[in-house]
């Protein structure tokens, strides 16, 4: 069965593309490689033994979204074509908003017309804002983001939730927490374009001497340490999750509509301090840097309770924060390797 992944040559998408190959799916990707680079198409073969079918271009072009769905039995989408970045969405509002939402509804306008079911759509702990409580559960309230890039994940799952009642389908919104880390094989890993707006890939960079210090947005949250804590999951173990979502939609036989939210964390906050020396301490190397002001947009505590994504998706994160920090350095070391 073929299953269109979006983004699929990004860092979540491609380490997702290998589980469903490896879980026998036929995969169809588009990706406009804006923050991608195609020799990752040829990792994932590398790793798995098969190619999937790639379409470059960006999904607003509606004409040819719709040429792929012509051209493939398409039996349900992982939708991860989005962009990410925190800080970048402060001061790219529009672009924020323009990408990460016409994109998606142009894939659910080809659900409809087609009547596929089985959406999976890639969303984060930012919809949940500074939660009250800790841990955060699906049940904790929503706030406003204090992000665009969290309002624009809170807007994709109203979306959905009115798309799913509104056409009888199967959704499922997964709020991921901080991935993290590299595929087993150095092959696969967060690819930054210019200078990375994520932790890990600049605490990497840094100990690489590729920047000569890693900002620490802020010393002054009332946290052990006084910085940022975040619940950080291993990419393997999420990815792992995606594919366990999309066998419970497609098991799942009733006429009604579905919506099936779930939390994918570790259960464990950390902060940005911790994760530096943990970084440290796993790869024994030395990662310098500097106290800065608070950046616009970051919450101060985010960990995650995700009893229901294991008990009904039999679905566990295994992997530790020092052996996900390992994982990332051998990624570093292999991106040292290629442009040598």
């Amino acid at each position: 069965m073929a299953i269109l992944v979006t983004g699929g040559l990004g860092y979540i998408g491609s380490h997702t593309v290998v589980e469903l190959i490896n879980n026998n799916y036929e995969v169809i990707i588009v990706d406009d490689l804006s923050h991608s680079e195609k020799f990752i198409l040829h990792n994932i073969e590398e790793i798995t033994g098969k190619r999937p079918i790639f379409y470059p271009f960006d999904l607003k072009r509606k004409e040819l979204l719709n040429q792929v769905f012509d051209a493939h039995s398409i039996e349900g989408c992982i939708n991860f074509a989005a962009f990410k970045a925190v800080g970048e969405s402060q001061v790219k509002p529009i672009d924020y908003y323009e990408n990460n939402l016409f994109s998606l509804i142009n894939i659910l306008q080809e659900f409809k017309e087609r009547n596929i079911s089985n959406f999976i759509f890639s969303s984060s702990c930012t919809v949940y804002g500074q939660a009250d409580e800790m841990p955060i559960n699906e049940d904790t309230p929503l706030k406003m983001p204090e992000s665009v890039y969290g309002k624009t994940k809170q807007m994709g799952e109203e979306i959905l939730a009115d798309f799913a009642k509104g056409y009888n389908k199967k959704i499922s919104l997964l709020r991921y927490f901080n991935p993290i880390g590299a595929h087993d094989s150095a092959l696969l890993g967060e690819l930054p374009i210019g200078i990375p707006n994520n932790l890990v890939p600049y605490v990497m960079q840094t100990a690489a001497g590729v920047r000569e210090k890693l900002s620490v947005w802020g010393d002054d949250y009332p946290t052990s340490d006084g910085t940022a804590v975040r619940d950080y999951i291993h990419i393997t173990d999420l990815a792992k999750a995606h594919v366990a979502a999309l066998k419970k939609l497609m098991n799942n036989q009733s006429a009604d509509s579905v919506i099936d939210i779930f939390n994918l964390g570790t259960g464990r906050g950390s902060s940005v301090l911790e994760l530096v020396k943990a970084f440290e301490t796993a790869n024994n190397v030395e990662v310098p840097y500097q106290i800065c002001e608070r950046r616009e947009g970051d919450i101060t505590i985010a960990y995650a309770n995700a009893d229901k994504a294991e008990k009904e998706l039999s679905w566990k994160a295994e992997t530790s924060l020092e052996q996900s920090l390992k994982t990332v350095w051998e990624w570093q070391k292999y991106l040292q390797s290629r442009s040598n």
